[in-house]
């Protein structure tokens, strides 16, 4: 029963091409360390051809050299194999970078399409026009507020100004209560007279009266 009601795997996200790149750099390393190998036994055999001369045993160095060179050309041909296997690498990680894009290209591009669907060309210009009225709105009142008015406009202006500072006087004058009386003038009593002209004005006159006699003495 339990084979039945096992969950299902989710599917694997390594793909073929991940799959030949991780091999393929296997392989790569593994020429590397075969290459190390080779040069540290040329070195071993080198020192050995080395002791060979001088224990005057020509004939055995003459044939370690030539092991020697096999290995040598041996490493020469890994060289360019693992050149091969640098670029072939490096061909599958970039086309997996060129997949990528291509599908982020066409998800763009899908998204675009729908954007494009939703807004048509008549709706785009209805709203250019609205907006265009909206400013051209807004630049009337910024004039009417800005104080550009006629003389007529003004005038109006100052009037309701005036009328409201009456109202307001109005409301905030104190009322006078109905039974208080005021008080009645005599009418034995005389009220002084109010001076036509103020003191200081008489004293320049006065003033003035003085010096004229000075300027006819001179």
């Amino acid at each position: 029963m339990g084979i039945f009601f096992a969950k299902k795997k989710p599917p694997s996200r390594v793909t073929e091409q991940d799959k030949a790149i991780l091999q393929l750099k296997q392989t790569r390393d593994k020429i590397k360390q075969y290459q190390r190998r080779i040069e540290q036994n040329l070195e071993k055999e080198r020192l050995m051809a080395k002791k060979l001369i001088q224990n005057k045993q020509k004939d055995r160095a003459l044939l370690l050299l030539r092991k020697k060179k096999f290995q040598e050309q041996i490493l020469s041909k890994t060289d360019g194999q693992l050149e091969n296997l640098e670029h072939m690498v490096h061909d599958l990680e970039y086309a997996q970078v060129e997949v990528k894009v291509i599908d982020g290209l066409k998800v763009g591009n899908a998204a675009l399409k729908k954007l494009h669907d939703l807004l048509s060309i008549d709706e785009i210009e209805k709203v250019m026009d609205e907006t265009r009225e909206g400013i051209e709105k807004q630049r009337e009142i910024d004039e009417i507020l800005s104080g550009e008015l006629t003389e007529k406009d003004e005038s109006e202006v100052e009037a309701e100004l005036d009328a409201l500072l009456a109202a307001d006087i109005k409301e905030n004058a104190p009322e006078i209560p109905e039974n208080v009386t005021l008080p009645e003038v005599p009418e034995n009593v005389t009220l002084p007279e109010v001076p036509e002209e103020l003191p200081e004005k008489k004293k320049e006159r006065t003033k003035d009266k003085a010096q004229e006699p000075v300027a006819l003495e001179a």
